[in-house]
């Protein structure tokens, strides 16, 4: 498969995994109703650090991401901060940031900005999930080239083109565009064995019931074929009137019969027309996505905010765009990220298709700048509990629903743990040694010490043991060891239920050879801990 080349690669290659992992510490003063660990999420911090805190508890159990990246237009700056560990590089984004229209190497800080985070964003999204990200010319032939790369250029769906506006722009010199791309792509394409997008008001328009039918309203549909050779499909039928029509049918003869015995063929009014076949409106899923996407505006977008009172903010996606997205893609339950979440379009959108089909789908939004908790966080806060002045009836009383507003702890680094100053709690080292073991994905809220040898959680084959505490005397002494003494009573308690075990530890007074007679596998805590 060609792969895409750009200055800087070689040094982000790998950047993702290298990335420092950075608690979420929930900010209980910005939440709006928090609702415990299962919550919305909004979080303010660099995208790529909060991607990598989400890991634990959130691989592969995000259904939907949408994100609208910067554009890279060069009319509008943006700054790359990701501290990549390579001086030449660091100092090759230092000559010129943030990034204009004056980098003649934009493209390639662009792509570099991007590798990493879609590397994330990959990881955390599920098996079955897709992935729909914005974009305009400047970068659309790039970022199909580094998602065929990243995501597979068989997990390509296809590309959506959005008519976001009416009249002519800034860039209407030589050429008018009117229009934005939204790639599509799936994590295993083999997962997904359809997608539907909602019936437009005018389609649903058409399903009528000119003949009281209790089954509901219908559309007819044609039963006529241009040609066929089998002669099976060739024969004459006769309407309730006696008109007689001989065509190429699409159903053989006795399938025919049938359906005109289950009052599902239409001979209209006067019962007397070419046959047609009933569809129902509740049979109908949806139709599959169309390319062409023509239902709001960017102007619709800057109403949104109005009709709340929050008119600040440049550009924003309109809901609806976001919620056929979500109808596309999702259904209740599903979790939704959207890690470039500028003004929260993508909460609104699912808080408001929540309260059309009374689901409960879940938004993650992560927005690094200043306005996370002033516009972000506060069109959420409006959207869930009413703006008295709106105009419209559901935004006026308020959409309900809740999220809890983090913020990125210090990393867990070993250099830190090693001094004192930065030691995680309990459950978010168990949370973090948990997912980097095995991939098992949990809230640190979820785990803690089950009994005092430090059982934390119990797999379906392995049982897994932390000792430690949040304190450098702890961790030099003996109680912070694995000895035989507990190893013996670890061995008993797992062994007996037909498992493994696994003991994080700072140190042990036992080999691990006799640790794998025991079933156990010992890994150890930064051995520097009890030394300095």
């Amino acid at each position: 498969m060609p792969t895409l080349e750009f200055k800087g690669k070689q040094h982000i290659y790998a950047h993702h995994l290298t990335v420092p992992y950075r608690p979420l510490e929930p900010d209980a003063s910005r939440s709006c109703n928090p609702s415990g660990s299962d919550d919305n999420l909004i979080i303010h911090g660099d995208n790529l650090h909060a991607l990598k805190a989400l890991l634990p508890r959130y691989a592969n159990r995000v259904k939907c991401i949408y994100i609208d990246p910067p554009y890279n237009t060069g009319s509008q700056a943006w700054v790359y901060n990701d501290r990549v560990n390579n001086p030449l590089m660091n100092a090759w984004f230092a000559q010129n940031s943030p990034v204009d229209g004056e980098d003649l190497e934009r493209h390639d800080k662009w792509l570099c900005m991007m590798w990493p985070r879609l590397h994330l964003l990959k990881e955390l999204l599920a098996e079955d999930g897709v992935i729909f990200v914005s974009i305009d010319d400047n970068e659309q032939h790039h970022l199909r080239l580094l998602m065929n790369e990243i995501f597979g250029t068989e997990n390509y769906i296809g590309g959506f083109v959005w008519r976001k506006k009416a009249g002519a722009g800034a860039d209407s010199k030589l050429f008018f565009r009117q229009h934005e791309h939204i790639l599509m792509y799936s994590k295993n394409v083999e997962l997904i064995t359809e997608l539907f997008q909602p019936l437009t008001e005018k389609q649903r328009s058409e399903y009528k019931n000119p003949d009281s039918d209790p089954r509901g309203v219908w559309a007819s549909t044609d039963l006529t074929r241009t040609s066929d050779n089998d002669p099976r499909r060739i024969y004459e039928v006769i309407s309730p009137t006696g008109k007689k029509f001989t065509r190429c049918w699409t159903y053989t003869k006795p399938n025919f019969q049938q359906l005109i015995e289950d009052n599902l063929i239409w001979w209209g009014r006067d019962g007397n027309s070419v046959p047609k076949r009933k569809r129902f409106l509740k049979e109908k899923k949806g139709l599959t996505p169309r390319s062409w996407i023509d239902i709001a505006l960017t102007s619709d977008g800057k109403r949104d905010l109005e009709a709340i009172d929050l008119a600040i903010f440049d550009y924003p996606k309109p809901v609806k765009l976001i919620k056929l997205f979500l109808q596309i893609a999702t259904k209740p339950g599903d979790v939704i990220l959207d890690s470039f979440a500028g003004s929260g379009t993508t909460a609104q959108a699912v808080l408001s298709l929540n309260g059309e089909d009374n689901d409960n789908r879940k938004f993650i939004l992560i927005e690094c700048e200043d306005y996370a908790d002033s516009i972000t966080a506060e069109r959420v806060r409006r959207v869930i509990n009413g703006v008295p002045n709106a105009r419209n009836e559901s935004l006026r009383e308020g959409l309900g629903g809740s999220f809890t507003y983090c913020t990125l702890g210090e990393p867990l680094e070993i250099e830190g743990m090693l001094t004192g100053e930065a030691l995680p709690s309990y459950e978010t080292l168990s949370a973090y040694l948990l997912y980097t073991t095995s991939g098992t994905t949990h809230d640190a809220g979820e785990l803690r010490q089950e009994n005092g040898d430090g059982l934390f959680h119990s797999g379906d084959e392995v049982d897994y043991y932390l000792l430690y505490k949040p304190n450098l005397e702890y961790l030099r002494s003996k109680e912070a060891m694995l000895n035989l003494d507990l190893a013996e009573r670890i061995r008993d308690a797992s062994c007996q239920n037909g498992k493994k075990a696994i003991v994080y530890a700072a140190g042990k007074y036992i080999s691990q050879r006799d640790l794998t007679g025991m079933r156990i596998t010992f890994c150890q805590l930064p051995h520097a801990l009890q030394e300095r």
